[in-house]
């Protein structure tokens, strides 16, 4: 993928919706080292569109334009949805990027029964993100015999 087509995407991004979007993006470049790709401002300065990019995804940074989009802070800190990034190394070091630029880390770095590292930090305004590394490969039976859970499709 070039970003030469700024409407060239994968498949599946996400958008993210902030009370003060310029503020999030500093912020998430700061702290979880996404890159704008795209902002786009009206006539007074406002933004009305911006596109940031981690890795071969992106999410799309907004504000709260419509009345069915909000801001976790503007509505009791509730999360309906979390953003899932997939790193390919040093999520350790990524979460103390994080937390040097003010996340809330709501759950350190922890290795999972499945292969994964992960942690989880929550932003200024609400939004909580998950990271996650992949350390090894583990077959489903063992990650059934280790969770204690039933799997149905495996993705390994």
């Amino acid at each position: 993928m070039t970003v030469d087509d700024p409407f060239k995407h994968p498949s599946l991004g996400s958008g993210v919706f902030y009370k003060d979007p310029r503020a999030a993006l500093d912020w998430l470049e700061a702290a979880f080292g996404f890159a704008r790709s795209m902002v786009v401002s009206d006539a007074e300065g406002r933004l009305v569109h911006a596109e940031m990019r981690f890795g071969d995804s992106y999410i799309i940074v907004d504000s709260e334009w419509a009345d069915y989009v909000a801001s976790p802070a503007s509505v009791s800190g509730k999360n309906t949805q979390s953003v899932y990034v997939r790193l390919k190394d040093s999520i350790d070091a990524h979460c103390e990027q994080a937390r040097a630029a003010g996340a809330d880390i709501i759950q350190e770095p922890t290795d999972q029964f499945y292969g994964e590292r992960q942690y989880r930090a929550r932003d200024p305004e609400g939004h909580v993100w998950t990271f996650t590394l992949t350390l090894r490969s583990v077959p489903r039976e063992e990650a059934e015999r280790l969770g204690g859970v039933q799997i149905d499709g495996w993705h390994r």
